[in-house]
């Protein structure tokens, strides 16, 4: 009976440890074998990231995060503009054959041409740049022994180079006033008298001249590295002219305070 019992309780002992080895394996998670065990861990991905976009690259006409703003040391700018020349012929004096002829005053033609300007940054409030164009202007004459009359002297293409030194206020701002000082250096050149004046004067010429100029302006940065720029230039320059019939027996010399005032406005590129 005691063997019985015995054998009995063995029995319901290993139907128990039986079970809980089962249990326990229904609840592991099985482990991977073969080819497929390099996915089980990985991790599941919700939202698949955009492609990362090229950087350091910006159009030539956009603003990107690496344009520069505003204008300072060490930029380099070409400009184009349409400029306008405007003498203002504040006095004059003419000579016929040594003879001062009192009353008498010359005047010159306004004109509009194309401007190109080089211009660079020695400091951020510092530039210096340079102008080019080249007007040509008709002449005339008139007051005192004309009487009345409007003498037709002739034409004459003037080119003034000019060097200026600007201040600017704003340094690195899009909007950047300046004043500046510099010299006009004017040489005129392609002159021709009227011939069919009644003085005959067919020949004309003019030495060359010079003087200082004042300017002021801003320049305002539009998108990426291009700017628009307006100035007002006034120069003080002098003209001092001769012309002559074909005979050279009439001589007539004139000496005239051009003093322009040069308006331009353009674009400009920044390098």
């Amino acid at each position: 009976m005691a063997k019985i019992r015995s054998l009995l309780t063995a029995m319901v002992a290993g139907v128990a440890a039986l079970s809980g080895t089962a249990k326990a394996q229904s609840v592991a998670a099985p482990a991977a074998t073969g080819a497929n065990a390099q996915y089980v861990n990985a991790p599941i991905m919700k939202q698949i990231p955009n492609a990362p976009r090229p950087t350091g690259h910006c159009g030539i006409f956009e603003t990107c995060a690496s344009t520069k703003i505003g204008l300072g040391r060490g930029d380099f700018m070409i400009r184009l503009s349409g400029v306008g020349v405007l003498p203002q012929d504040r006095d004059s004096k003419v000579w016929v054959n040594g003879e001062v002829k009192p009353g008498v005053h010359t005047s010159t033609t306004n004109q509009a041409m194309p401007e190109l300007t080089l211009e660079y940054f020695l400091t951020d409030n510092v530039s210096v740049d340079l102008i080019a164009t080249s007007t040509r202007h008709e002449v005339s004459a008139s007051g005192g022994f004309l009487n009345g009359s409007k003498l037709d002297v002739g034409s004459a293409w003037v080119l003034p180079p000019t060097l200026t030194f600007a201040w600017h206020f704003r340094p690195h701002k899009r909007f950047n006033p300046y004043v500046g000082v510099g010299a006009t250096a004017m040489w005129f050149h392609s002159m021709h008298g009227n011939q069919g004046s009644p003085l005959g004067l067919t020949k004309l010429n003019s030495g060359f001249t010079g003087g200082p100029s004042v300017n002021v302006g801003f320049d305002y940065q539009i998108v990426g590295n291009w700017f628009f720029n307006a100035d007002v230039k006034q120069m003080f320059v002098r003209m001092h002219a001769w012309a002559q019939d074909v005979d050279e027996k009439t001589r007539v010399k004139a000496h005239e305070s051009l003093d322009p005032t040069v308006v331009s406005a353009g674009i400009a590129y920044r390098f």
